[in-house]
């Protein structure tokens, strides 16, 4: 259709017809919406990068490109917004960001666990309610001093709450979001200030209801209390009408099955059925969204795949589109002259004083120390979405005008940008360990001072509890319930999506990581499972294992693990190969960034580390019974790390199922090495200090045969400890000797075993973090095997440890279930 002539431009074709058809694709909706997605993602995603050193929430990038493309920067060339974002193209983007908006915030509903504020404690409470009332009587103080100067034609009931909302939100993703980033999501003071922030989200939400209500054009009071009573009545049709027929939905979901596509379908729309009644009401069209997330069963498997179906394209595409629609609406520009500058700080110093000083007094009141009640005040100061949602609502319905909305976005931007480096400024939890606090950072160390053991075995899945529970029966001894201390860390990834939150509440519920005691809800998700079997472990062995979470990106997660082993005082940590046995008995990678954890903790960790190649060890042997049998193989060549695998089986052989087999391999005197240049390194280091320790754990290895065998003498049955030494003469009769014990359940072996003979072992593999012969038994087609082993790894004091000097003795890094 060609034009009509006439001067009013007409709407905007969807599509056209291309450059050499003579048609400009900019003055076409879709191709112009493209554009415009394409340099919302680029300009944020490079924000992002840039304010990742410093540790900022990716929402203050999208805030801050929101600006630039608008007045206040892009946006004062005219050339530029009227080829880019030209007024006729806006409707379009304020439709699709609205749209994304709506499902984002029913992700957001989805975070929030009614159940778990019926838990909030008394002080998280407290400290929200202050958070909430301190900010609102000072916003509202504030709406008057700008009513009097810059807001003149502002109603005055409508200003004086969305002022208050304004200053009284916390943002609860954004909160979520910063405390992971510095690793406090799993401390208390992380907990109490994600229960805080969930309950001050949620009466945020009522204000805003409210707000919106009084704020409608021209309408009587007697308009908004009908307004606000079909919220409330939209808010308990949802609660006993709505909620039960998802729940019948979602019970439909078993674990471990695909969720079906009607379902899917069916509620997406019933969240924009949501919007609709809402927006019909008056209230706005997000509530609705907001409501059914919010009285979504978090239980099951139908929220996660809800969310890993919704939460990419609507997090990641579309809701930029929102701040950018955010971001042309504020001009910086309009706050000109002192007043309005002095206006601002008047903002600003109301918004963080209100919500620190309320938060700090009530923390102290209720004896929190001063460092986490000033911790907890800049925490709590977080803005973010939640806040730029009211402002837009506040300015599309006329409440507050240009100069306002700008003011207040850059408080939005302020109080969050400021939040991280003043927590991490004021908050210092507790002194480094001294080496006097942690002696026993080996088993080595451990066996010869009597002290307890402390193990921590790192998991990544339900599939990895099996072998880890043998394991731990294994390493139990006769009767040695108080010299034994377990710690079961659950290594979970804490991605950018904002659903990993959801993992983090799943962590705290109840207080127990895994745990639901809910007994009415019939889905039992893995987690739970994982509890289960460690307390039914716990009941049959008498032996206690304290789960514990770490939540972390996978690049620092690392860390967590080796933070929790100083804090814990762990003499070994056990880590999981990053593959995993197939049915046809060939190696799968689980997932290669284990692999990278793996060698990230035994380079940092201070204290000895062992790597578990499971290739199903146990079998189905029943745990903590009669029945109970393992047949272990030492591989002895000498060195600090095979000694320590000596040490941790000599310790396992106290179990009355278990059989240890040492086997001390000896170069013959016509021994010849294949490689000569490491024949003669490791003779080096082998020699000395070093191989007269190897020969001192030998004899108290003999001596403790004989003693066994002593105590044995009116019994029948054989000594439980076998030592053999082998004479070998070349690298071919290592192999050959290894065949022979190729049917035990478990072989222990050390990393980099010392020696003439284990130079001569040199096998091409794609994992030297196993070392030679772990690379032997589990790569290598020269030893066939189905025994799983474990590569140990002895602590060296001279080993640097990176990270030791942000362990502390205060303040868990990860979630634990119990103190020891």
């Amino acid at each position: 259709m060609g034009t009509n002539g006439t001067t009013c431009p007409g709407p905007m074709k969807a599509t056209s017809n291309g450059v050499f058809q003579g048609e400009n694709p900019l003055e076409h909706a879709l191709p112009l919406l493209i554009l415009q997605i394409c340099i919302v993602l680029l300009l944020t995603r490079l924000l992002a990068f840039l304010l990742r050193p410093l540790r900022q929430p990716r929402v203050i990038a999208e805030i801050v490109g929101g600006i630039l493309l608008g007045p206040s920067a892009l946006g004062k060339s005219s050339k530029f917004i009227n080829t880019v974002f030209p007024p006729k193209s806006l409707t379009v983007l304020d439709t699709l960001a609205n749209l994304g908006l709506i499902f984002f915030l029913f992700l957001v509903g989805l975070e929030l666990d009614p159940k778990s504020l019926k838990r909030t404690g008394k002080r998280a409470l407290s400290i929200a309610l202050a958070g909430i009332t301190l900010p609102f009587v000072l916003g509202i103080g504030t709406s008057f001093a700008l009513r009097s100067s810059i807001a003149d034609g502002a109603s005055k009931a409508p200003f004086l709450v969305f002022m208050g909302v304004a200053l009284s939100i916390t943002a609860f993703p954004v909160l979520a979001r910063i405390l992971a980033e510095i690793k406090l999501l799993t401390t208390d003071i992380g907990k109490i200030a994600l229960s805080a922030a969930a309950v001050n989200d949620v009466a945020a939400w009522i204000l805003l209801a409210l707000a919106v209500a009084l704020s409608g054009e021209g309408s009587s009071p007697l308009t908004s209390l009908w307004v606000f009573l079909s919220g409330c009545g939209f808010v308990l049709f949802c609660i006993f009408v709505v909620q039960p027929g998802i729940k019948l939905i979602a019970k439909r979901c078993p674990e471990g099955e695909p969720v079906n596509e009607l379902y899917v379908c069916c509620t997406l729309g019933i969240v924009l059925a949501a919007s609709f009644v809402t927006d019909l009401i008056g209230i706005h069209a997000l509530f609705g969204a907001f409501v059914i997330g919010v009285i979504f069963p978090k239980e099951g498997n139908f929220a996660n795949a809800l969310v890993e179906k919704v939460e990419d394209l609507v997090s990641g595409l579309f809701l930029p589109l929102y701040f950018v629609s955010s971001g042309l609406k504020t001009n910086v520009a309009t706050i000109q002259g002192a007043q309005s500058w002095g206006l601002l700080v008047l903002v600003i110093f109301n918004a963080c004083f209100g919500k620190i000083i309320g938060t700090v007094l009530v923390s102290l009141y209720c004896k929190v120390p001063l460092d986490q009640s000033l911790a907890l005040g800049f925490l709590m100061n977080t803005k973010g979405l939640v806040e730029l949602i009211v402002l837009n609502i506040g300015k599309d319905r006329g409440v507050l005008n240009d100069q306002i909305f700008a003011i207040m976005v850059l408080m939005a931007i302020f109080t969050t940008f400021m939040t991280t480096p003043l927590v991490l400024a004021v908050y210092k939890p507790g002194k480094s360990l001294t080496k006097a606090d942690y002696k026993n950072r080996t088993v080595e160390e451990t066996n010869r001072s009597n002290k307890p053991l402390c193990l921590m075995f790192c998991f990544q899945s339900i599939m990895n509890i099996p072998t880890i529970v043998n394991l731990i029966e294994a390493s139990r001894g006769i009767n040695r319930k108080e010299n034994l201390s377990v710690y079961a860390m659950h290594l979970m990834e804490l991605s950018e999506r904002s659903s990993a939150i959801l993992m983090a509440h799943k962590v705290r519920r109840n207080g127990l990581p895994f745990w639901n005691k809910d007994k009415s809800e019939n889905n039992s998700s893995s987690s739970d499972m994982v509890v289960v079997a460690f307390e039914a472990f716990r009941r049959l062995s008498r032996v206690s294992v304290r789960p514990m979470t770490a939540i972390s990106p996978m690049a620092t997660i690392h860390e967590d693990i080796c933070q929790s082993a100083e804090r814990k005082k762990t003499a070994m940590v056990i880590l999981p190969f990053h593959k995993h046995v197939r049915l046809d008995r060939t190696w799968e990678t689980t997932r290669n960034d284990y692999r990278w954890i793996n060698k990230k903790v035994m380079e940092e960790s201070p204290c000895s580390v062992a790597i578990l190649v499971d290739r199903g060890l146990g079998g189905t042997t029943r745990v903590a019974s009669s029945d109970f049998s393992l047949t272990i193989t030492v591989l002895f060549f000498g060195g600090n790390d095979d000694r320590e695998a000596l040490a941790f089986a000599v310790r396992m052989a106290e179990h009355p199922g278990i059989s240890l087999t040492v086997v001390r391999f000896i170069p013959s005197d016509e021994f010849k090495p294949e490689n000569v240049k490491i024949e003669i390194t490791e003779d080096l280091i082998g020699s000395g200090a070093t191989r007269l320790i190897d020969i001192e754990a030998i004899t108290e290895l003999k001596a403790k045969i004989k003693e066994q065998e002593s105590s044995r003498s009116n019994s029948d049955s054989e000594s439980q400890i076998i030592y053999e030494e082998k004479i070998v003469k070349c690298y071919e009769e290592v192999i050959e000797v290894i065949k022979e014990y190729s049917k035990s359940n478990l072989f222990l072996v050390g990393k980099s075993p010392e020696g003439s003979v284990a130079s001569g072992i040199n096998v091409r593999s794609d994992t030297p973090e196993l070392g030679p012969i772990g690379n032997l038994l589990t790569e290598s087609e020269s030893v066939s095997t189905v025994a799983s082993v474990l590569v140990v790894q002895q602590y060296i004091a001279s080993r640097p440890v990176g990270i030791s000097k942000n362990v502390t003795t205060e303040e868990s890094l990860v979630e634990d279930s119990e103190s020891p």
